[in-house]
């Protein structure tokens, strides 16, 4: 029996529940758009209250959004919007996201901004309401605030006289040319059924019985499958092909080349796999990535393309030269694979003059950009039909894979798959640039802070869209020098009210890695600087961790979240105990940390307890405890599951993902030398949320992951009285740590 039919048909036994067939799901959206008609006459003027949304004769409605669901359960916070403004059940509501030729250009899916970015969805379903009571009130002859709506049916108070969605839109249609008014009454938060209750993800039973179309299922009539061939480093060039031994492999069809990119097309998988091993290509290598071992001193001296604006208040380097006690710290995070457990995978079709492209990207608007400089076809050429894949935190391999299929489909002349394999998400996917930081700090003879100097540097953002590197691209022969490292200068600048600060953020020109985005790209390297250094500003202080951050803090959600999470996890202030709670074998300890994400949106605050083998080095992180204050919460259970995701994915790069890679190429290609956290080493986690209805709603997906470093080397310090400053905290690092304070603390004994 497949897999697929062995759910479907054993899930219901073990579940003991018929599948649901839910609203806001996939059928009516990615797969629909399929049709090549589909994108015909639909109006993309972001004014217009049908590129939003559209009220089907059986009342159903399709809300249409640029931004994609990863997995993040976006899919079902958004129609519960649409749904609460429309006074419609969600079972109602179908969402269409990411299709190019349908949905409206609102940038990446990227920075936690899917929900505050939608404040357009919730409008337009508050428009189309509106509109739908006036034609009611037409109809039934009486003014508009004589009716009042219950599950998509307008009714008279008495309820005696009603007329449903479908009924409206059967007699008369929305207009095409309805504006959407951007000043329109919103529901009030008193008057919520739906926001703000926790609501099934609405992908999940199609996936439960196999019945969800990821990527990976997708296929078109005629398919060819290929695979692309990599050569041994990013710089190297291909000189020469044999291919002898492939016309005997049953399927093979043909190899293509465009300069140094080169694929076998095959007529099914398992054919191209063969044939990609069988095929025999020359390399002229190159050398383009520095010594591992000395990844921060290359990093040091690299060129400073740009120095930004100074963050400063009071006179930081004057107050450091009267400071009673000066304190100074380096830390460092390392570069990560995005290590998406499913490999990327892409279908396209190149032909007639036309590019469609199914892909699971995170960017499919931008990446028409892209695609249209590949291929050498007109953007408005190039349609992009989002479907969901593997989680990406970021641009991992899904745009390179989609790049890799719409080349292949152009030089074979027919639709083509491309399925990534270990080896090529592993090597091949962006990773998250190198960080470097430098801090300062001060103490009067009291413990109080004086000052606080801190010089980041990190990786420069160069180039447009056009010009990032995809390896389509780059291999293809054309010329691309893009980085598009995200906004990684936020949360540089301290949150805490210092007399006298000095904060520098310095771009340093990089040519050796191919960097993109990885979840909380920047915040979280730069948090963990901040919050570990505070804590070594609070233990020189002699003080407990939370209350000298307290003292510190002017802001009242801040304070809260901090004050929050102390009750949740029953925090006793104390000064750290600095290494003086080993049990026989091991130590244990806990860590605190706070941070508003981006400096202007959600606060989060986090404990964390951890364990120490003091004899292996391995850190094992028992609980943690996290105050999240994100605004409105459209969905608890999604935000939870937010919030426990990315607390587990930062616990697994902080303490065993660590990216490893020769002169020429990555070389942790796989599991076992890219380890990640095992489903044994996941914590119990304990969330907060701290609800704010009539606020707006913040995002959810990458503002716990910024503390979570930062609290684990508070926490090993608490256990042990080693500082950890070095992204990932692998065992020898831990070991080295340990000896080094047992050697200042047999100095100082002496």
């Amino acid at each position: 029996m497949q897999r697929r039919r062995f759910l479907e048909a054993g899930s219901a036994w073990l579940i003991g529940v018929p599948a649901r067939t839910a609203g806001a799901g996939q059928a009516a959206g990615p797969l629909r758009a399929t049709d090549d008609t589909a994108g015909g006459g639909k109006t993309l003027a972001k004014d217009r209250l049908a590129a939003w949304l559209e009220i089907g004769p059986d009342g159903r409605v399709t809300a249409y959004t640029g931004k994609v669901d990863l997995g993040t359960g976006v899919r079902t916070a958004l129609a519960q919007m649409v749904a609460e403004e429309l006074d419609l059940p969600i079972d109602r509501i179908e969402m269409v996201m990411g299709d190019t030729a349908l949905t409206v250009d609102q940038g990446q899916t990227a920075s936690s901004v899917s929900i505050s970015s939608n404040r357009v969805l919730r409008q337009a379903a508050a428009c189309a309401r509106a509109a739908l009571v006036e034609a009611a009130a037409r109809q039934l002859e009486l003014p508009p605030q004589a009716l009042r709506v219950v599950d998509g049916v307008v009714m008279t108070a008495d309820g005696t006289r009603r007329l449903s969605y479908g009924d409206l839109v059967r007699a008369q249609p929305l207009p095409a040319a309805l504006l959407l008014d951007p000043a329109i009454t919103l529901k009030p938060a008193a008057g919520y059924q739906v926001v703000g209750r926790p609501v099934a993800r609405v992908d999940i039973p199609a996936k439960v019985f196999g019945r969800f179309t990821y990527m990976h299922d997708f296929s078109l009539p005629g398919m060819l499958h290929a695979r692309v061939l990599r050569p041994p480093g990013m710089g190297a060039t291909l000189r020469g092909i044999d291919a002898s031994a492939l016309s005997a492999l049953p399927g093979f069809v043909q190899v293509v080349r465009k300069a140094s990119f080169v694929a076998v097309v095959c007529r099914d998988e398992w054919s191209a796999v063969k044939a990609a091993r069988a095929l025999r290509l020359d390399w002229v290598q190159a050398d383009t990535l520095p010594e591992q071992a000395r990844l921060y001193a290359y990093w040091r001296q690299l060129p400073v393309a740009k120095t930004e604006p100074p963050v400063r208040w009071g006179d930081a380097i004057q107050a450091l030269a009267g400071a009673a006690r000066r304190l100074a710290a380096t830390y460092d995070f390392g570069p990560h694979t995005h290590g998406s457990i499913g490999p990327a995978c892409a279908v396209a079709d190149v032909r007639d003059g036309r590019c469609t492209v199914w892909s699971a990207s995170q960017a499919t608007h931008s990446l028409q950009t892209e695609l249209a400089a590949v291929t050498g076809l007109p953007r408005d050429r190039v349609r992009l039909i989002y479907l969901d894949g593997s989680g990406c935190y970021g641009r991992n391999g899904h745009e390179d894979c989609s790049a890799d299929a719409a080349l292949v489909s152009q030089l074979a002349g027919a639709p083509v798959r491309v399925q990534w394999m270990r080896a090529d998400e592993h090597g091949w996917d962006p990773k998250s640039p190198p960080t470097l930081i430098d801090m300062e700090g001060g103490l009067d003879a009291d413990g109080r802070a004086v000052a606080w100097r801190s010089e980041f540097f990190l990786a420069q953002s160069t180039g447009a869209l056009s010009d990032f590197p995809l390896l389509a691209a780059v291999h293809g022969g054309q010329q691309r020098t893009g980085y598009l490292t995200g906004s990684i200068a936020k949360n540089a600048e301290v949150l805490y009210d210092f007399p006298n600060v000095l904060t520098r953020v310095h771009r340093v020109r990089d040519q050796a890695f191919r960097t993109s985005h990885l979840r909380s790209p920047g915040r979280m390297q730069n948090t963990f600087a901040n919050e570990a250094f505070v804590d070594e500003m609070a233990a020189a202080a002699g003080e407990d961790p939370a209350r000298w951050r307290r003292r510190y803090l002017s802001d009242p959600r801040a304070h809260h979240v901090l004050q929050d999470v102390m009750r949740l996890a029953r925090w006793r202030e104390r000064p750290s105990r600095a290494g003086r709670h080993a049990r026989g074998s091991s130590a244990r300890g806990r860590g605190i940390a706070q941070v508003r994400y981006e400096n202007d949106r959600t606060y989060v605050a986090m404990v964390v307890d951890v364990e120490v083998m003091l004899r292996t080095g391995a850190v094992r992180v028992t609980d943690v405890w996290c105050s999240h204050d994100c605004g409105q919460v459209i969905n608890p259970d999604g935000v939870r599951n937010q919030i426990e995701g990315g607390i587990v994915q930062t616990i697994s790069r902080t303490l065993v993902e660590e990216l490893q890679f020769d002169r020429g190429h990555v070389t942790s290609l796989d599991w076992a030398s890219y380890p990640i956290l095992r489903f044994s080493q996941v914590p119990r986690i304990h969330v907060s949320l701290v609800d704010r209805p009539d606020e707006p709603p913040w995002g959810a997906g990458e503002m716990a992951p910024t503390l979570v470093s930062a609290c684990i080397s508070n926490a090993i310090f608490d256990a042990t009285g080693a500082r950890l400053r070095s992204v990932p905290f692998l065992p020898a690092k831990v070991l080295q740590a340990l000896g080094e304070r047992g050697r200042v603390a047999a100095v100082r004994a002496s």
